[in-house]
């Protein structure tokens, strides 16, 4: 008792006493932080500091306030946007056949003229200019619709509304450059690109070699101020067919005509393409795809300072403003393209199951197709769910950096998954192309969104972890502010107060990780009753165990975790986790927790929880510093991990929620429109679909009749239907009506057919 009565007062004295505190505890950690963290370069600083924290902030911090995130607003379509989806939408689906743009590289000069006139082109550029200022959930809509027929068509469309000038246009324009270019891009008389990727500066955006010079040259008949540019860029969306360039380089001012600066940094800049030595027009050949994309050059271009986004003001602002708009960007445009893919294949796959028949039975009954169409379905409903999440933050005007290069990074990655496993259950169907085999150019196309907008491994495993760390973490950013101040006084005052508070905030997330882990997380909050009720409480006990487990690996690796790529992508793999499964008890809530959805929402849900566990324990099991890891291990997997996936009874009930017509169906491909005069193979498909399970209780009496003898064991054909009619099973109407949905199921399953070479 003496002991632990002096050790009481020895703490108190170390703790409570301010002059003692700062010399046996922060000054030594002041000065180990002072020595292991690197210092920041100027694009890394500005990275960021850019957008802002959102969602992943309370999952960061070890106890979400998940009524918060129930507060946040449903996402909802006006008048306006939906007049335009039924609409200019469906019009323009209407006129796609997506195989034909395909073959001829390019979208029919009728369809580019309807884009420009229904302004598909300025979704959201201000009405005050001639554009829509559409939401960002319309924009990512539309985007999704057309891409559940044409990614061409869709990348055509989804690029001048993400990245490019007329966001930085409407974002930091002067009112001269808003004046000239804005109409012009609404009304499609103007087609934007903009030139960021280079051939030696791809994710590496702050490294591109292309530069400005400011001096002095000759601008219609004056001697003016301007820039000399020189620069090469490749993969350019619209880039052959643009009027506009956008163009990020580096600008130097050797003479110091701006002042007394030289090196300015990255600027951005809007050049018309007529302007002489702009060199557009090569074509790249994006596996395939018939959207626009290509590279642009130029060499020694004399351009004025006034064609700077924004103006003089903004040079070497250039940076900041790209990854502020990319931030928000990047959460809308892939995504939408992942979602499509996910609600298209969740239609064809789970019609084309009830359609086919091998060895007498419709292939979705076997177990391992189910299995394969499981994993479509529920991963389409978390795409959907991640999709309106990431989309509100944008529409409530955040910038969730970390946010959107979570949506990013795995969105595409579930994009490619969907799309794997319904070329796995189609097959032959999938594999072919033509105007009806609607998987194939999907399935062509889904590296593209891999790598574009910033490549997935660096975004995994620089961006997710790399910002969110610094970004979300409570104390984290300013404890790197105050240790690189150059007062050192003050700076150490100001992280003294924050490390005490650092070190209460970690030792209550150590506590509760071990608690919940040893209670199975019973005891913690849950904001709602019924079957989700759990996960919240597992996905709180997840969320402590990310923050402390953060907290060691930055305590003991310093600044060596930002190269351990390995270690710091797997704990960014359980905040992602986190965020998807988050948005998944979300998107339950909002759309009035449908029963018939359940079956999705726990399939997701599992699916979530086992990869975050997974990370969690792969980080550990690679830490380098083993009495840490050990340490870890004990407060956040104390009794192993419980976390192994979603069952096979769950991944039944997904396949039977999924498998017959209804709104459960209807809602998780919403996206998939299918119009009254459709064609395509997704409508041809779906009618076969319709038609079988329409009649479902006459295929029943006709094998009921097989396994009596009654009828022979052979397929549903005329011959077996006219055997039927003697046998008085079925009328002569009713073998009609199954002649007629056998004919569509043949043309269903039937692939294109084309004249020898």
């Amino acid at each position: 008792m003496t002991l632990l009565f002096l050790l009481i007062i020895a703490l108190v004295v170390i703790f409570g006493i301010k002059d003692i505190r700062r010399q046996v505890i922060s000054r030594p950690a002041f000065d180990f932080m002072k020595r292991v963290l690197p210092p920041l370069s100027q694009t890394e600083r500005e990275a960021m500091e850019a957008g802002n924290v959102w969602w992943d902030g309370e999952l960061f911090r070890g106890a979400p306030d998940w009524n918060q995130l129930h507060s946040y607003p449903s996402n909802r379509l006006t008048e306006e946007e939906q007049a335009f989806l039924d609409g200019p939408v469906n019009e323009l689906l209407a006129m796609i056949d997506d195989y034909q743009i395909v073959r001829d590289g390019d979208m029919p000069k009728e369809m580019w003229t309807f884009l420009r006139k229904e302004k598909f082109f300025a979704l959201i550029i201000p009405k005050s200019y001639g554009g829509l200022e559409f939401s960002a959930y319309a924009n990512s809509t539309i985007v999704s619709r057309i891409a559940t027929r044409s990614l061409s068509v869709a990348v055509t469309v989804m690029v001048p509304n993400s990245l490019g000038p007329g966001e930085l246009l409407a974002h930091y324009g002067t009112q001269e450059q808003k004046d000239r270019w804005l109409p012009a891009l609404a009304d499609g008389t103007e087609i934007p690109c903009f030139a960021l990727t280079g051939p030696t500066a791809g994710s590496d955006a702050g490294s591109i070699p292309d530069q400005g010079i400011v001096c002095k040259g000759e601008f219609e008949g004056e001697e003016v101020v301007g820039i000399r540019l020189t620069w090469d860029k490749r993969y350019i969306t619209l880039a052959p067919v643009a009027t506009v360039l956008g163009l990020a380089f580096k600008l130097r001012d050797p003479d110091g005509l701006l002042g007394e600066q030289e090196d300015l940094g990255i600027t951005c800049a809007l050049i018309p393409t007529s302007h002489p030595g702009v060199e557009n027009g090569n074509r790249h050949n994006p596996l395939g795809m018939a959207f626009m994309n290509g590279t642009t050059r130029g060499n020694e271009v004399f351009i004025p300072l006034d064609w700077i986004i924004g103006g003089v003001e903004y040079a070497g602002r250039g940076w900041r403003m790209l990854v502020e708009c990319l931030s928000a960007g990047r959460g809308i445009s892939l995504p939408a393209l992942a979602t499509a893919t996910g609600h298209m294949a969740t239609r064809s796959t789970s019609a084309y199951c009830g359609v086919r028949s091998q060895f007498g039975v419709n292939i979705g009954e076997f177990e391992g197709v189910q299995e394969a169409l499981a994993r479509i379905a529920g991963n389409t409903y978390l795409l959907e769910s991640a999709r309106k999440l990431t989309l509100t933050a944008i529409d409530s005007k955040q910038k969730p950096s970390v946010v959107t290069a979570i949506a990013k990074y795995h969105m595409t990655e579930l994009g490619r998954q969907v799309i794997n496993d319904a070329m796995d259950i189609q097959a032959g169907k999938g594999i072919q192309l033509g105007k009806n085999n609607y998987l194939g150019l999907n399935y062509i196309a889904s590296p593209v969104s891999i790598t574009v907008e910033g490549a997935n491994i660096l975004t995994r495993n620089l961006m997710i972890f790399g910002q969110g760390a610094t970004r979300c973490h409570p104390y984290v950013l300013a404890e790197m502010e105050a240790v690189a101040d150059s007062d050192s006084d003050k700076g150490l005052a100001r992280f003294d107060s924050l490390l005490m508070s650092h070190m209460v905030y970690a030792t209550r997330n150590a506590v509760v990780s071990l608690f919940h882990g040893l209670t199975g997380s019973r005891f913690a909050d849950k904001p709602v009753a019924g079957p989700t009720a759990p996960y919240y409480q597992q996905l709180t006990r997840l969320s402590a165990n990310l923050a402390i487990v953060s907290d060691l690996a930055m305590l003991t690796l310093g600044g060596d975790l930002k190269r351990r790529e390995m270690i710091s992508a797997r704990l960014g793999d359980v905040l992602s986790q986190l965020y998807l499964a988050s948005s998944v008890l979300r998107n339950y809530e909002m759309d009035g927790r449908q029963q018939g959805d359940l079956p999705l929402v726990e399939y997701a849900l599992e699916s979530c929880l086992k990869e975050a566990r997974e990370a969690l324990a792969q980080a550990l099991r690679n830490f380098p510093n083993r009495p840490v890891a050990w340490l870890s291990r004990i407060l956040v997997m104390p009794l192993g991990n419980h976390h192994h996936g979603p069952s096979d009874d769950q991944a039944k009930a997904v396949v039977k929620a999924v498998s017959q017509p209804g709104c459960v169906r209807n809602r998780i491909t919403h996206l998939c429109q299918l119009l009254d005069s459709d064609e395509g193979g997704v409508a041809e498909v779906e009618q076969a679909f319709l038609a079988q399970q329409a009649n479902a209780p006459l295929y029943k009496a006709l094998k009921k009749a097989q396994r009596a003898g009654q009828l022979p064991k052979r397929p549903v054909d005329a011959e077996l239907l006219t055997l039927a009619q003697e046998a008085e099973i079925l009328s002569a109407e009713q073998a009609e009506g199954l002649l007629a949905a056998q004919a569509l199921v043949r043309k269903a399953i039937d692939v294109d057919e084309f004249a020898k070479l």
